[in-house]
C-alpha cells in the first residue's frame, strides 16, 4: 500500500510539474485590458496604496494571501533535507490552503539555516502577504524565528507547533468526554520535546491538567537536568510537578494520557498496561507511530488516535491551519493569539456530535465543514 502511494505520487508530481499554478482573475485580451491591469492604469492603484497602506487590502491580493515558508530543516519524518527538497511539501501545504479555505498560498523555500537571516528575509517579503505560515523549521530555532516575527503587522504562525497543538487539544477534549474524565484528574505524558511537543504542552496547560510530563530522547524533562536547551528548561518549570526522573517507560506508569510526537516504535504494549485504567493514546509519529493501534488496544488503550489517514481519529494539522488563517485574514488580525487557538480547538471538538469513539472529524467529511467552523470561531475570538 505505502510503496504504491509513493510510486503514484511520483507519477502525479512529474505529470503536473508540481501542484500549483497562477490563474488570472480578469481576462487579459485587449488593449483596454492591458491598460487597466498594467500600465498606465495600475499607477493610480500604486498611488492610492502609497498614500494609505491599508488600501493594499482592498486593491491587491494581500488580503487573501499567505506565504508558506520553510528552510527544510525538519520536514515530515525526513528531517533536515534542505530548502529545495522541502518544496513539494510547501506546495502541498499551499494546495491545502486553497482547497479548504480558498486562501492563495505561495511556497517560499529559504536556503539558509541562520535564524537571524530567516527573520530578515521574511520581514523583507512580508508586505506582499496577509499572513505567514512557518513550516518544517527545526527546534529550537523555530521558537526564536516565530517570536521575532510577532510584530510585523500580519499574523505569523509556526504550524508544526500550533496547528498540532490545536488538533491534539481538540481530540483530547473529546477523548476525555468519551471516558467521563476531566483534565484536572489527568496525568499527561508527552513524548517529544521539540516544536510540537512543547507547543502541545503549553496549550494543554491552559486546561489545568493534574500534571504534564515531557520526555525527550534522554528521558523525562526534570528541573535539575543539566542538558536542556532554553525552550526545554522553560517548559520543565511549568510541568512535572513532582520533578520525576527516568525514562519514557517510567513516565507512563500510572498516567492517563500518552501523546507521541517523537519516533516510531518506542512504546510497547506493556508500557500501555502500566498506565491507569482506560488510558488515552495519541501516537502521532509518521508514517510509523510510537505504538501501532492494535498493540495499544491490547495494552488497554480506550481511545486511540494517530497521525495516519488509514487509521481512525487522524490527528492532522489540516483540521486547524486553513480555518485559523481564514479567520485571521477575515478579521484583519495582526497576530494569532492563544484565545484564537483555543477557539479553534473547541470548534474542532464541538464539530463531533454525538461523541463516541470518533473524537475528531475527517477533513473530507461531507457532513461538516470544519474549516468554516474554525474560521468563524477564530474570527469571533479575534
Amino acid at each position: 500500500m505505502t510503496e504504491d502511494v509513493y510510486i503514484k505520487s511520483l507519477e502525479l508530481h512529474k505529470k503536473n510539474s508540481g501542484k500549483l499554478e497562477i490563474k488570472l482573475k480578469s481576462k487579459l485580451e485587449t488593449k483596454e485590458d492591458l491598460s487597466l491591469q498594467y500600465t498606465p492604469g495600475v499607477a493610480e492603484v500604486c498611488n492610492v496604496i502609497a498614500k494609505d497602506p491599508k488600501k493594499a487590502y482592498e486593491y491587491t491580493i494581500k488580503k487573501n494571501s499567505v506565504a508558506v515558508i520553510s528552510n527544510g530543516t525538519a520536514v515530515l519524518g525526513l528531517g533536515n533535507i534542505g530548502a529545495l527538497a522541502s518544496l513539494p511539501v510547501m506546495e502541498g501545504k499551499a494546495a491545502l490552503f486553497k482547497r479548504f479555505a480558498n486562501i492563495d498560498a505561495y511556497p517560499i523555500c529559504l536556503d539558509t539555516q541562520d535564524p537571524k537571516k530567516i527573520v530578515e528575509q521574511i520581514k523583507a517579503v512580508s508586505p506582499g502577504f496577509g499572513g505567514i505560515n512557518l513550516e518544517d523549521i527545526k527546534a529550537p530555532e523555530c521558537f526564536e524565528i516565530e517570536n521575532e516575527l510577532q510584530d510585523i503587522g500580519i499574523p505569523v504562525m509556526h504550524d508544526d507547533q500550533h496547528g498540532t497543538a490545536v488538533v491534539v487539544l481538540a481530540g483530547l477534549v473529546n477523548a476525555l468526554k468519551v471516558l467521563n474524565k476531566k483534565f484536572d484528574d489527568s496525568i499527561i505524558v508527552i513524548s517529544g520535546a521539540g516544536a510540537a511537543g512543547i507547543a502541545v504542552a503549553k496549550l494543554i496547560l491552559t486546561q489545568n491538567p493534574k500534571d504534564i510530563i515531557l520526555c525527550d530522547t534522554k528521558g523525562i524533562l526534570s528541573r535539575d537536568r543539566t542538558n536542556l536547551n532554553d525552550s526545554k528548561a522553560e517548559i520543565s518549570l511549568l510541568t512535572n510537578h513532582l520533578n520525576k526522573h527516568g525514562t519514557l517507560a517510567d513516565a507512563l506508569k500510572n498516567s492517563d494520557v500518552f501523546i507521541g510526537v517523537s519516533a516510531p516504535n518506542i512504546v510497547t504494549e506493556e508500557m500501555i498496561k502500566s498506565m491507569n485504567k482506560e488510558p488515552i493514546v495519541f501516537a502521532m509519529s509518521n508514517p510509523t507511530p510510537e505504538i501501532m493501534p492494535d498493540e495499544a488496544k491490547k495494552g488497554g488503550a480506550a481511545v486511540i488516535g494517530t497521525g495516519r489517514s488509514d487509521f481512525p481519529n487522524q490527528i492532522n494539522n489540516v483540521l486547524a491551519f486553513p480555518g485559523i488563517f481564514r479567520g485571521a485574514l477575515d478579521s484583519n488580525a495582526k497576530k494569532i493569539t492563544e484565545k484564537m487557538k483555543l477557539a479553534a480547538a473547541y470548534a474542532i471538538a464541538n464539530s463531533i456530535t454525538p461523541i463516541t469513539s470518533r473524537i475528531v472529524p475527517y477533513i473530507l467529511d461531507k457532513d461538516v465543514d470544519v474549516t468554516k467552523l474554525v474560521a468563524e470561531a477564530v474570527k469571533k475570538a479575534a
